[in-house]
């Protein structure tokens, strides 16, 4: 377990991970050390963006005070607004049935804004994978960030910068199915970590033909069941990113700009 910080560093973050299996939060002082010990409550459904801020008040109710809030979510988001929300927009989770009130209550919801009114402090708000990635790449080349938990995530950095956002995890990828539908938990726990493990090199294999990139980040929840030896340009990160990479969002401007 991490020591918090005994002397925090002004300003505080509140940083939030969105998961679609569980919403983790903690605090951060200003040079990215903890200041309390990570909080986590499974994600419940169905999730309307009201139930969604209700949760995160009472999950971070324990954690000291704070000056700023920082979170990563799940989809597509643009300057603070949610403009997809694929696990939120179901009845239960990755895989289940869409409900169509729950996707029109999500499309351009303003979490940003939801999130500054209930705490009383200023909020940003990016996609997940930005988020873990602006914690992780080194600012050099291009560098992809691949995120293996509920679903997956993407988000790709040059010379350090993020690029628009792109939901790879929609795209084809093998077997008429998509990144997210052959290599989320559920088809994890489907078809055993063997050949889970055989698509991961597979994707890998995929975005670097599509991509040259420079070095690729493999991160999130999934990550740590990762069996394979990998190449020099792929890294395991730890899925603390999803939380650290909150205070790259207070610099050098909002990561959300870019998406």
């Amino acid at each position: 377990m991490t020591v918090p910080s005994a002397h925090p560093a002004s300003p505080l973050t509140l940083a939030i991970d969105i998961g679609g299996t569980g919403l983790k939060a903690t605090v951060l002082d200003a040079v990215g050390a903890l200041v309390a010990d990570r909080v986590r409550v499974p994600t419940t459904y169905p999730t309307p963006p009201e139930k969604l801020v209700d949760d995160l008040a009472a999950l971070v109710a324990p954690l000291p005070a704070f000056d700023r809030v920082s979170a990563g979510f799940p989809g597509m988001v643009r300057q603070g607004r949610v403009l997809t929300a694929p696990q939120f927009s179901t009845v239960g989770g990755l895989g289940s049935e869409v409900d169509r009130d729950l996707l029109e209550q999500w499309s351009g919801f303003d979490l940003e804004s939801a999130l500054a009114a209930r705490f009383g402090k200023p909020a940003r708000v990016a996609n997940d994978a930005d988020v873990q990635g602006a914690a992780v790449v080194r600012g050099q080349g291009l560098e992809l960030v691949v995120t293996l938990g509920t679903g997956v995530g993407t988000a790709f950095f040059y010379d350090g910068r993020l690029l628009p956002h792109l939901e790879f995890a929609h795209h084809p990828f093998r077997q008429g199915e998509t990144y997210n539908e052959q290599l989320g938990e559920r088809t994890r726990k489907d078809v055993g970590a063997s050949r889970w493990n055989k698509r991961v090199r597979k994707a890998i294999d995929t975005l670097r033909a599509l991509c040259f990139f420079d070095h690729c980040y493999l991160g999130g929840g999934n990550a740590r069941r990762i069996e394979l030896e990998l190449p020099e340009d792929v890294t395991i990160v730890d899925n603390t990113a999803g939380l650290l990479g909150g205070i790259k969002l207070w610099e050098g401007g909002h990561l959300g700009v870019n998406e």
